[in-house]
């Protein structure tokens, strides 16, 4: 399925969406860790630090950074990488697949709200 919308509608989603994060009280989380978020959970693992900093442009300390803060409110974790110490292996939680389920509901509600 296509969906056309205008940069005015496309602007007022993202913004109308961003205000339900803000305001719903749990920790703001920024672009880039839903960027990071986003990542891990709709697209197959594995992910790693490497790969992510890869896919995002970024260095791997700020992949760290941004994972650091995100496993502090359990919404992703880390392990070593058995077959390659040198990797870590980011996995998904249970809190973490609510938020993205809540962020796609969001999107979802703000959506059929647009003014035509």
């Amino acid at each position: 399925m296509t969906v056309t919308l205008r940069a005015s509608q496309a602007l007022t989603l993202w913004h109308d969406v961003t205000l339900d994060l803000v305001r719903d009280g749990a920790p703001d989380l920024s672009a880039r860790q839903i960027a990071i978020l986003l990542s891990i959970y709709l697209e197959p693992p594995p992910h790693t630090v490497r790969a992510l900093a890869k896919k995002l442009g970024v260095t791997k300390p700020a992949i760290t950074r941004a994972l650091d803060t995100m496993g502090k409110r359990n919404l992703v974790s880390r392990r070593r990488d058995e077959q390659d110490r040198r990797n870590v292996i980011i996995q998904r939680t249970v809190e973490g697949a609510l938020y993205v389920e809540r962020l796609g509901d969001s999107v979802i509600a703000r959506a059929k709200n647009l003014p035509a």
